[in-house]
Formats: structure tokens, C-alpha cells, sequence
């Protein structure tokens, strides 16, 4: 049995030292003699890179995918997955939130039970501040909502994935990427373990921006619900407005020039014009949505060179 794990790299060096010396006891611990760790490069701006390479010669098995420049964690995780070649891969992110050892639970998990694929962490309760937590509390209600598929809450990168969940996964060819959804998405069997993460030492690289960024990216890449609920809105105010248009036109006829209509009318033609419009916009977006996830065809990342 091989095995690969796969790490990215953005301002890590600080953890590298620890993280890699936990994660070959991990590896130890299974007893795995055949494996690969593989880094990936994902335009970090400290030494990360270069600590690595020295680091290389003291363990041969470590290999480094240097990206051209800074694509995001997704798409840098899917880079090195791609290039994992193990019968099992096991991705973590390496700032010891989650400890290499969790390696342990989902190898055993996977050799108890011959139907899973894919063990993966969650957290039982989120940690963090209360921004945070309420931030990740609206992100999976948000992405639940919007989802045609559910996927579980508080569910962590780290998981271990046999070879042909992940060869099926890397099939999707998916530009826009949400790996979380992804991941439950293409099916096979999985199951949760809880993990209880550690505060993390430093700033976290995830700032509020991204996390923003990623929920955008989440809703709009794996659902088209938002164009729909679009295209619904507008076909509701259009109806209110013509309703609305009526009432009054009716008004008018039974008590004349009792009743103004001069400005009201104004606003409600402009409300009427607003909600045909996006009635329209709703209507197009959709199938620009689709257009859109069929053509693109871009690489989703740049590898510079491979150590």
C-alpha cells in the first residue's frame, strides 16, 4: 500500500518543523513504509519553499509543487491531488489546527469498515471568536440553502481518500471550485469523525474577505438556485405591480378625480418596469449559468516546477 499526503503551502514555515515530524509518527504508527508528502506551493511570500528544498534531503519523500503564483487553497489542494499517487491520500492543511495524527483515526476507520472511501473531520461545536463562529454558522446555512445538495456542517479539509473516490472526484473538471461540496458530491461512502482543532498559532490567512469570497464562490459554482430565486422575485413583483395597477385604475374609474394618481403612478410603472427587468436578467443569468459552468476551460492553476 502506498499512501500520499497532501499539504499547501501560504506563510506555513513557522508550523513545517512540527508538522512534518508528526506526521511521519503518523505515518509510522500504520505502518506505512511507502509514502509520498506532497507540498504545494501556492505563492506563499515567506521561506517556506526554500526550507522545504533543504528540508528534502533529510527526507527524500517530501515533494514540492511550486505554483507560478497565488491561486487560493482550493485550487492549490486540487493541484496536489492531482499529482498524489498513492493508493490512499490523506489532505491536511499543515497550521496544526488539526494534528497529523488524525491520520491514525481515519486509517483505522477506513480498514474497519470495507464500504467508506472517504473519512473526513468535522467540528461538533465551531471554534473561534464570535465573528467567526456566527460567520460559519450563516456560511453552511447559506450553503445548505442554496445547495441542491446537503452537505455536512463544520466539515474541516482533512480527510483520507482511497484512489478511486479520488480519481472519480478529479474527473469532475470543475473551474469554479468548492471542494467541500464537491467532495460529498461525487458520493461513495463516507463518514464524519469529529475533531477537536486547536487554536492556531499566528493570524489566521483566512481573512474575512475570504471567507466571503469563498461563500460566493460556493453558492455560485455548485448551485443555480440564486438566478432562480432572481427570476421568481421578479416575476413576483411584476404580478404585485400589475395588481397594484389595477387596484388603482379601478379606484380612479369609481371616484374620478378624487384620487391623484400622478406621482403614485409614476412609482409604480417604475416598479412595474423594475420587476420585468429582472424577471428577464433571472431568465438569461440562468442559462448564462450554464453556458458558463460548459465552456470554461481554463487551468485552474500554474505549476512553475516540481522538486
Amino acid at each position: 500500500m502506498t499512501l500520499s499526503v497532501v499539504s499547501t503551502l501560504y506563510k506555513s514555515r513557522i508550523f513545517l518543523d512540527r508538522f512534518l515530524s508528526e506526521t511521519l509518527i503518523a505515518l509510522k504508527a500504520i505502518n506505512v513504509d511507502d509514502y509520498e508528502i506532497v507540498f504545494v506551493n501556492d505563492g506563499s511570500p515567506d521561506d517556506s519553499l526554500d526550507f522545504l528544498i533543504q528540508k528534502k534531503k533529510e527526507i527524500p519523500q517530501i515533494t514540492i509543487i511550486d505554483l507560478s503564483r497565488n491561486f487560493g487553497h482550493h485550487y492549490a489542494m486540487q493541484a496536489g491531488l492531482q499529482y498524489a499517487k498513492g493508493d490512499y491520500v490523506f489532505l491536511i492543511d499543515n497550521d496544526l489546527e488539526t494534528p497529523p495524527s488524525f491520520l491514525i483515526d481515519c486509517y483505522q476507520e477506513l480498514q474497519k469498515d470495507a464500504s467508506l472511501d472517504v473519512v473526513y473531520g468535522y467540528q461538533p461545536e465551531r471554534k473561534g471568536k464570535f465573528v467567526e463562529s456566527i460567520g460559519g454558522k450563516i456560511f453552511w446555512w447559506a450553503i445548505n440553502k442554496f445547495s441542491e445538495v446537503k452537505i455536512p456542517k463544520n466539515i474541516l479539509t482533512e480527510r483520507l481518500m482511497t484512489r478511486r473516490y479520488l480519481d472519480s472526484l478529479l474527473a469532475l473538471g470543475d473551474a469554479n471550485l468548492f471542494l467541500g461540496g464537491m467532495m460529498y458530491w461525487a458520493g461513495y461512502g463516507q463518514k464524519g469523525l469529529p475533531v477537536e482543532k486547536k487554536l492556531r498559532e499566528g493570524q489566521s490567512t483566512y481573512s474575512t474577505k475570504k471567507r466571503m469570497e469563498l461563500m460566493i464562490q460556493a453558492v455560485t459554482s455548485f448551485s443555480g438556485k440564486p438566478l432562480e430565486y432572481l427570476f421568481y422575485t421578479g416575476i413576483l413583483i411584476t404580478i404585485g405591480s400589475l395588481f397594484t395597477i389595477v387596484y388603482f385604475g379601478i379606484k380612479k374609474i369609481i371616484y374620478g378625480d378624487t384620487i391623484q394618481l400622478g406621482w403614485t403612478s409614476i412609482v409604480i410603472l417604475n416598479i412595474l418596469i423594475l420587476g420585468i427587468i429582472s424577471t428577464f436578467l433571472g431568465l438569461i443569468g440562468i442559462y448564462l449559468f450554464k453556458i458558463f459552468r460548459q465552456v470554461q476551460n481554463r487551468p485552474n492553476a500554474i505549476i512553475r516546477k516540481i522538486y
